[in-house]
């Protein structure tokens, strides 16, 4: 487990991630917590004593991470951009389970399934939980067809979401 002190900071224009409160996480930080990684991972700890989990650290060049602090938690922990937190953070190493429907449709488009494959876990994620947090069937269904076609069209899930959006 690795601790640090960091600054809440706030991305003011940054395409998808406008509006986001985050930290950033050195590439020496980055490396005690999962050496020679480049991608997207999950990460658990907490921040300011209160427990997180299956947080993804999300690369922002040259080794460097960032990790965002949702509303949620920045509620918990009291604190704006611009305040500093104490960090304790270590690999999660849990396997997030796709949802079961998704990736059995998905198998029927290789195509699509490529791209889908192709996604860090972090992304196949919230494709798969946007899918499992319908209320109905039917839903349920609208979302799976919604997330297939997105990946023919290789969008990823924030694409998607907006796309979906305009027409819903």
């Amino acid at each position: 487990m690795i601790s640090f002190k960091s600054v809440l900071k706030k991305f003011d224009r940054k395409g998808e991630k406008t509006g986001w409160t985050y930290i950033e996480i050195s590439q020496t930080l980055a490396e005690k917590l999962l050496p020679n990684c480049k991608k997207s991972f999950r990460v658990k700890g907490n921040i300011d004593g209160v427990e997180i989990n299956k947080i993804a650290l999300v690369p922002m060049g040259e080794g460097n991470f960032i990790m965002a602090v949702n509303s949620t938690l920045r509620k918990a922990i009291k604190k704006i951009h611009g305040k500093t937190v104490v960090v304790s953070l270590q690999h999660d190493d849990i396997k997030i389970e796709i949802n079961e429907e998704l990736l059995a449709c998905l198998a029927d488009d290789p195509e699509s399934m490529k791209y889908f494959n192709s996604l860090p876990a972090s992304h196949q994620n919230w494709f798969s939980n946007w899918v499992t947090a319908a209320k109905t069937n039917s839903t349920m269904v609208k979302r799976i067809a919604t997330t297939i076609e997105a990946c023919s069209q290789k969008m990823d899930y924030p694409t998607m979401m907006k796309e979906y959006k305009k027409f819903h």
